[in-house]
């Protein structure tokens, strides 16, 4: 197994487990993914949240409408240029996904205390920004 793969496997091992430890919110992964975007991206318009998805604006509307009926985001017309909608996250939707994340991050604590030692837990924590980095590195490239 080369160590891509490794590393791949190990990943997507944990993302199942935090997947798992999500509080049942009633919304699917994909309106999730979209309000999760919505909160790190501020004000934003359908077209950006599409594009840092890698998904078509049409694929947004139902997830986009569901969120705004449920009040876990707000969308108005933009002062600059009314043809185009601005999308915010509520206090609602700010609760809902801190909740979300507050209950995988109580699962993971726990696991990392449980289950590993002191060095792991350490050399784990080095890995976060690297990861991260990783993560990131199409994004300058799409820019």
């Amino acid at each position: 197994m080369s160590d891509a793969t490794e590393l791949r496997e190990a990943m997507m091992a944990l993302a199942r487990q935090l997947r798992r430890h999500r509080p049942d919110n009633g919304l699917t992964m994909g309106q999730l993914e979209v309000l999760g975007d919505v909160s790190r991206a501020g004000v934003t318009t359908p077209a950006e949240v599409a594009a840092r998805l890698q998904v078509r604006v049409q694929s947004l509307t139902d997830s986009l409408n569901e969120l705004e009926a449920r009040g876990l985001v707000s969308r108005r017309p933009d002062d600059a240029d009314r043809r185009r909608q601005l999308i915010e996250l509520t206090a609602h939707g700010l609760e809902l996904l801190l909740r979300d994340r507050a209950e995988r991050d109580a699962w993971l604590s726990e696991a990392m205390r449980e289950h590993l030692s002191e060095l792991e837990f350490n050399l784990l924590m080095l890995t976060a920004p690297v990861l991260r980095k990783l993560a990131d590195a199409d994004r300058g490239a799409q820019s």
